[in-house]
């Protein structure tokens, strides 16, 4: 007769994992704070569009030759950045009616009957004043050269030479956008997602829940489910959002460089697990020392700032990537999550550099599950006020 099944570790964990997923995708506020995130994510590409769709267009009327009028007209507006399209109408009959019904914002009375004149329903803006004035002087000079006997004149074509020379500063600028971006969802992300591992703990102590979840399995597994399902929700989660920002900066033509664009996409959400690892552990081992809800706030409180210093020195690195403050931050446990990428995305982190914050991060991740583990199965069970480190520790050796 064989004995009682023994479920190994992995088994363990894997069940806690699952239940913690299954718990938070049913969770209210985990749903809402997703659309949330989403939304702004559109919202944000959509104004995007709407700012670089600004440019300046006008619809310009001619009643005259349109194949004389119409090319000085479009290399006026080309020059000044003004989208302009020309209409060709029969009279001023017809003018009139199309400036009256919309159909164009002003018409330019040249057929030969007069002096050249712009017809508008109450002003003339000033890039139409401008466009409609620079194509009829353009063409008066050209007849009166013409005239004169001035023929086939070739204008040299001015050189722009640039003092600092940098060709990639707007596709630089693209990645750090993106980058910064990326951890603005990043900060956020920890920020829930370690709230939720440290509610988790603080719940199933209040409740007693944990006592029956330690009569199976011990603190670690209890630790290691709880990190990992929730870490592959928030995994999922940023990789789903950096998906819908990725393809809906290509698809809306906010970016020329996809390949540099995806290669910090996926920096962020690297960078993102590294920083889940850490912090979660922090914020699990901090909850396990509370029994209420109300005292949550005073042990997360220290992890929290961290975070928002680890945010504010993120988007400094932006303006200084090489900056004494960027540089040393990207290798410091905790902060580097938020600043690193924005470093690498501005092309300024040597391959050796990356390597090294990685493995220091690692190193940091280790020590904090090894010491946040003791710490955690010393105050699992303790119930009451808030217990000290010191005390947890002991009550683990006990």
């Amino acid at each position: 007769m064989s004995g009682p099944r023994t479920v190994s570790s992995a088994s363990l964990v894997r069940l806690v994992a699952a239940r913690e997923i299954s718990a938070r995708v049913r969770d209210r506020n985990f749903i809402i704070s997703s659309v949330f995130i989403l939304v702004v994510l559109v919202g944000m590409l959509g104004l995007q569009v709407a700012l670089d769709s600004g440019s300046e267009e006008t619809r310009v009327g001619v009643v005259g030759d349109l194949s004389t009028f119409g090319p000085a007209l479009s290399a006026q507006g080309e020059a000044l950045d003004v989208e302009v399209e020309t209409v060709e109408l029969a009279d001023e009959a017809a003018a009139r009616a199309a400036i009256e019904d919309g159909d164009v914002d002003g018409v330019l009375l040249a057929d030969g009957a007069g002096a050249p004149e712009l017809l508008v329903e109450q002003s003339a803006g000033g890039s139409l004043q401008a466009v409609v004035q620079g194509a009829v002087a353009q063409l008066a000079l050209a007849e009166q050269l013409a005239e004169a006997g001035i023929t086939g004149l070739d204008a040299p074509e001015v050189a722009i030479t640039s003092l600092d020379p940098d060709p990639d500063a707007d596709e630089d600028g693209q990645r750090v956008v993106m980058a910064l971006v990326g951890v603005v969802v990043l900060y956020g992300l920890l920020i829930m997602f370690g709230q939720f591992v440290a509610q988790g703990v603080v719940e199933e102590k209040s409740s007693r829940v944990v006592e029956l979840l330690l009569a199976t399995m011990k603190p670690w597994q209890l630790l290691a489910g709880k990190i990992l399902g929730l870490g592959l929700l928030g995994l999922a989660q940023i990789v789903v959002i950096a998906t819908v920002g990725v393809v809906g900066a290509l698809a809306l033509d906010l970016v020329d460089i996809p390949g540099e664009l995806i290669g910090t996409a996926v920096s962020v959400v690297l960078w993102f697990v590294l920083g889940y690892a850490f912090y979660a552990a922090i914020f699990a081992v901090a909850a396990s020392l509370v029994s209420r809800q109300e005292d949550l706030n005073t042990v997360v409180m220290p992890t929290i700032l961290l975070l928002v210093a680890a945010f504010v020195v993120g988007f400094q690195a932006a303006a200084a990537p090489t900056g004494t403050l960027a540089v040393v931050t990207s290798f410091v446990p905790g902060l580097s999550p938020l600043v690193m990428p924005v470093r690498q995305a501005a092309g300024e982190v040597a391959p050796w550099e990356v390597g090294l914050a990685v493995v220091i991060m690692l190193v940091a991740i280790a020590a904090v599950v090894r010491v946040g583990g003791r710490i955690y199965a010393g105050a699992l069970l303790r119930t009451g006020g808030r217990l000290k480190v010191r005390e947890a520790l002991k009550a683990e050796r006990v």
